[in-house]
């Protein structure tokens, strides 16, 4: 198999069993790294006993998306598939996604199509996906993308690797848009294939506070990181227009504010076609609901 699945989790023991079951089902017998952030719940133990076939990582503090770095320095495969603990592929989804990047070189990150569990009714976030206002561009699979959905890609590991992999400094929380610049930069592309099929069942244990909290600061920092001084100022300006008033937004902006000394020195400006690429993204009227943790 030239696949390698990556899983992060953290203290949810049920829903990730249930997820390990499915991928342990999955004709392609893929290899599974299970990164294990710190849970208090027994989730660790859970696995090793009932997946011993897994490698399992066990991280004494919870790591976030970096965890997914340390899963990927033990990767061996070509290519890596994400997912979290309540997300699963469908059989054949792997096999397919990886065909797509054996036939286009250029082509890094490879996103699917989402269906939300129970009922596999389509994600809204795929209709902006389908629809993407990227420009279409000759020889790619599908809709390219400025950015992908880290539970519901593969992507290519030295690709991955070359990029740095998700910022310790994010966390986890839009994470993704950061990397995704980064892999712009480089001349790689992110594209959307609907023939690529991820579950989602979304997890009752969440902090839907903190996600938006980091949300929001995150997509500050990696505005100002990466993106030219006018559309920075132009992007947080629409930003901070549609926030809510409340402390959860309060909370962030003191935390984005907090980081504008090391964002000034790690600042490193897209070049200017990818900047002109991901303008068009910006636009009012373009706002996604992949965003919704913000608004």
């Amino acid at each position: 198999m030239c696949v390698t699945v990556v899983l992060i989790t953290r203290d949810r023991r049920q829903s990730l069993l249930a997820t390990l079951a499915k991928l342990r089902d999955l004709p392609e017998r893929p290899p599974v790294i299970v990164v294990d952030n710190a849970s208090r719940d027994g989730s660790a133990d859970a696995v090793a006993a009932a997946f011993p076939e897994y490698v399992l990582l066990r991280s004494k503090v919870n790591l976030g998306a970096v965890a997914r770095n340390v899963a990927v320095d033990h990767v061996r495969t070509p290519y890596v598939a994400f997912c979290d603990d309540d997300t699963w592929w469908e059989p054949g989804a792997l096999t397919r996604a990886a065909d797509l990047l054996d036939a286009h070189p250029r082509v890094a990150v490879i996103t699917g199509r989402i269906l939300v569990e129970p009922g596999g009714r389509e994600d809204p976030i795929v209709v902006e996906l389908r629809d993407s206002p990227l420009p279409r561009l000759a020889g790619l699979p599908g809709p390219a993308l400025g950015s992908f959905l880290a539970g519901a890609s593969m992507l290519r590991a030295d690709a991955f690797r070359a990029a740095g992999g998700f910022s310790p400094r994010l966390w986890l929380g839009g994470e993704e848009e950061l990397l995704s610049a980064d892999l712009l930069t480089r001349g790689w592309h992110i594209c959307y294939a609907e023939d690529v099929l991820v579950h989602h069942q979304p997890s009752r244990l969440r902090d839907p506070h903190l996600r938006r909290r980091h949300g929001i600061r995150n997509t500050l920092w990696t505005t100002w990181l990466r993106r030219s001084p006018g559309t920075a100022l132009l992007r947080t300006g629409r930003l901070l227009g549609t926030l809510p008033r409340d402390r959860v937004t309060g909370a962030a902006l003191v935390e984005a504010a907090a980081g504008i000394p090391w964002v000034l020195r790690e600042r490193r400006t897209l070049p200017r076609h990818v900047e002109e690429w991901l303008r068009t993204l910006d636009e009012p009227q373009r706002r996604s609901r992949a965003r919704q943790y913000v608004s």
